[in-house]
């Protein structure tokens, strides 16, 4: 029998405080975005002050892809970490607990990597790497904590497209950082009209991108805990009603239950993280989750691969702009595709999720980044590579589309609805840590894949292979979605626990736990 605070969550309207904790915790995911989508114009920027030819002024060299790929992995190396111990210690102490600290390190961090007090480029570099760590360790704890919250405020109608929203975030990060690019650059472009200060710009652009999330970190403190942690890991059931009273229209006085019909003692209930009968129970969709964050952040991360083409078909030379216009026409093009891909992939996601499920969602996703990954692929050499039109512009920002209305979205959400209150935050932070080990992969060991000799390394596979190769990750990872992944669209959080729990567990024994 659930407890009746829990089926009033459940059967509650919509209201203005779900919309208000879309964006409290989703300025998480949008301090990430706007991290990871200001690295490319920034390194246009870092690329004019740093790596300027000694012999000859005139020629300006663009940061190695090397040293790109290596500021993302270091913050992803540090989302990693994040998400592993702030799962952990959403469960262990409480999510609200470890919230605003997550927030914080963000914050900080973010300051931290425009404060480089460096002038030669091994330090700036090393600088700017160390403080992106930080970030990342933020923005993983971010994840777990954000998804969670919401997910255990959120009613069972609606919780889809409300943990979707927090996710959309991202959206607006990724088009906030393009837009402080743009206007800072066209401050500077306008102030200097040369490369002076470009050394300033690329520090007032990261450091732009904490205020928004710093502005939060009050709602945040202010947030309760959440109504299921506190009622069925606390197991204080009187003031998960108080707590709730406080955000939501429901009075805490018509909640009156008794909290032994809820069998809190039960043995299923009392097993350990890891254990066998967890591993037996819930062992299955762990690794659903896991398998298939890992497999669309490979393809995800690997856009990278291409990104250059695209900047190399539609920016201008960079021997005829300043460090500013480059940047400029960089981040330009990023928020051409926030707005006509990215963004609308997310709200399709939120109208859709509560109504197809999730399963078909993310199926459909893989399938079509599948496609979209083939048509820029098999004709890359003998067609693309030779041609500068917006057909490949077009199928580029599919990809995006189709991730975000797809697995990139799907994968988020479904961590945050199929575990045990206890194991929730944890086995998200598991699930997200491996999907960031994909995402690893597809920043570093696709980065060789795609090269050809000219390109000053080592020859590759070439960019054919490699988008082949990217649309077989995806073809995979529809097939583990079909075979793996369970539905939890229209159920309670208590239902989704029990999906992969067996009938024979009733006649297990503790004992066989470890």
């Amino acid at each position: 029998m659930a407890l009746k605070v829990l089926t009033d969550l459940d059967s509650a309207r919509t209201q203005y405080y779900h919309f208000k904790a879309i964006i409290i915790a989703g300025m998480g995911l949008f301090t990430d975005a706007y991290d990871l989508f200001c690295i490319p114009p920034i390194m246009k920027l870092i690329g004019r002050i740093y790596y300027r030819s000694p012999t000859d002024s005139n020629n300006l060299y663009e940061v190695p892809r090397t040293v790109t790929s290596a500021m993302i992995v270091t913050a992803l190396l540090g989302t990693v970490i994040g998400q592993l111990v702030f799962g952990r210690l959403g469960d262990l102490i409480g999510r609200r607990k470890v919230y605003g600290f997550a927030l914080m390190i963000m914050v900080l961090s973010s300051f931290g990597c425009g404060h480089s007090i460096c002038t030669s480029r091994t330090c700036v570099l090393l600088s700017l790497g160390f403080f992106r760590f930080l970030l990342g360790i933020g923005i993983g704890g971010d994840y777990p904590l954000s998804a969670t919250i919401m997910s255990e405020f959120a009613n069972r109608k609606t919780r889809g497209a409300f943990i979707a929203g927090v996710f959309s975030m991202q959206g607006f990060g990724i088009l906030a950082s393009s837009t402080v690019t743009m206007i800072v650059c066209s401050i500077f472009n306008r102030a200097n009209g040369g490369n002076d200060g470009a050394d300033l710009a690329w520090r007032l652009i990261l450091m732009i991108g904490a205020i928004p999330a710093g502005l939060t970190y009050y709602w945040r403190m202010m947030m309760p805990e959440t109504a299921r942690y506190t009622a069925l890991v606390e197991r204080n059931v009187p003031q998960a009603a108080r707590d709730m009273e406080k955000v939501l229209d429901i009075s805490a006085s018509q909640i009156v239950e008794e909290f032994s019909t809820y069998l809190p003692n039960s043995p299923r209930s009392n097993y350990s993280l890891f254990s066998k009968t967890f591993i037996h129970s819930h062992g299955l969709d762990l690794f659903a989750c896991s398998i298939s964050w890992f497999l669309v952040d490979i393809v995800f991360y690997s856009s990278n691969l291409f990104q250059s083409q695209i900047y190399k078909r539609y920016l201008s030379n960079n021997h005829n702009v300043n460090a500013f216009q480059e940047a400029f026409e960089v981040a330009k093009i990023q928020a051409i595709i926030a707005i006509c891909s990215i963004i609308p992939g997310y709200f399709a996601t939120m109208y859709f999720i509560d109504r197809i499920g999730r399963v078909k969602i993310q199926m459909m996703g893989f399938f079509f980044m599948a496609i979209t990954l083939l048509a820029i692929g098999i004709p890359y050499y003998s067609y693309w590579n030779n041609n500068t039109n917006i057909g490949f512009m077009f199928l580029y920002g599919l990809t995006f589309f189709f991730s975000n209305f797809g697995p990139n979205t799907t994968t988020f959400i479904v961590p945050a609805e199929l575990f045990p209150a206890r194991f929730r935050t944890t086995c998200h932070g598991i699930s997200g840590a491996v999907g960031k080990l994909g995402a690893i992969i597809g920043s570093i060991g696709f980065l060789w894949a795609s090269h050809n000799k000219k390109d000053g390394y080592n020859e590759g596979i070439g960019m054919t292979a490699s988008l082949i190769l990217l649309a077989g990750v995806c073809v995979v990872g529809m097939i583990t979605t079909y075979f793996f992944t369970s539905e939890t669209m229209g159920k309670s959080l208590e239902e989704n626990e029990n999906i992969g729990i067996n009938e024979d567990h009733q006649n297990e024994s503790v004992g066989n736990d470890y």
